[in-house]
């Protein structure tokens, strides 16, 4: 039986267009709504909300109703359960920190676009057999960055397999990740850190969120 490609062709085309993805921890569902629309107005338009919160699943169906512009992904995916939530809540991708066959298998079962978390070659080698291209690299810079991404991902490339850096990527080194041919999209947690969530600061939200649209514009055009 033929199964659907963990990332179909147009939503691979639509992160590496919109090139950052706000990766989010929401404690509250009353703050999703607002919050993805100052993301929005600033110009970033993909999220990945994690599932470190018992509200996350509400959070997720919430933004799906209200701000139907935003590409919702779930983050923190652990489980083959969660696989099947997460895609009740209409989301649009999973993605993990780490590379677990059963919830890979789980989310090619139901359709999921799904983008494991690779630190390792054996993680990126699991990965690629399980029938991934796109992986989650974290955590990025503690593990050595750009450099250690390139030489871990070198007996692969062949293959096209890309990635999305996260943990410790930030404004300064936003343009370097985005124009490394390796890189599809960068996690950036920094645009909306959980002190100004939880102070409601949408003005501040948003202005992060165009300093860093900006960046996308500079590299890729910033086409959504």
């Amino acid at each position: 039986m033929n199964q659907p490609p963990p990332f179909p062709d147009p939503l691979h085309r639509k992160l590496f267009q919109r090139g950052i993805i706000a990766v989010l921890i929401l404690e509250s569902p009353a703050d999703a709504v607002p919050l993805a629309r100052a993301l929005l107005e600033g110009g970033i338009s993909c999220i990945e909300l994690t599932l470190r919160t018992f509200t996350a699943l509400d959070s997720i169906r919430a933004i799906r109703t209200a701000v139907p512009e935003m590409l919702v992904g779930a983050g923190t995916v652990l489980s083959p359960l969660q696989v099947n939530e997460v895609k009740a809540a209409g989301a649009a991708f999973g993605v993990a920190p780490g590379m677990n066959p059963r919830v890979v298998a789980e989310a090619r079962k139901i359709g999921l676009p799904f983008a494991p978390g690779i630190c390792t070659p054996t993680d990126i080698e699991f990965a690629v057999e399980a029938g991934c291209r796109l992986m989650k690299f974290f955590p990025c810079e503690t593990s050595g960055g750009l450099p250690y991404l390139r030489n871990i991902a070198a007996p692969f490339n062949h293959l096209g397999v890309k990635f999305i850096p996260l943990g410790g990527v930030n404004p300064a080194t936003a343009e370097k990740f985005l124009r490394e041919p390796l890189v599809h999209a960068i996690g950036g947690s920094w645009i909306a850190p959980q002190e100004l969530i939880q102070a409601k600061d949408w003005q501040a939200i948003t202005a992060l969120a165009e300093e860093a649209s900006a960046i996308v514009q500079r590299v890729r055009g910033g086409a959504q």
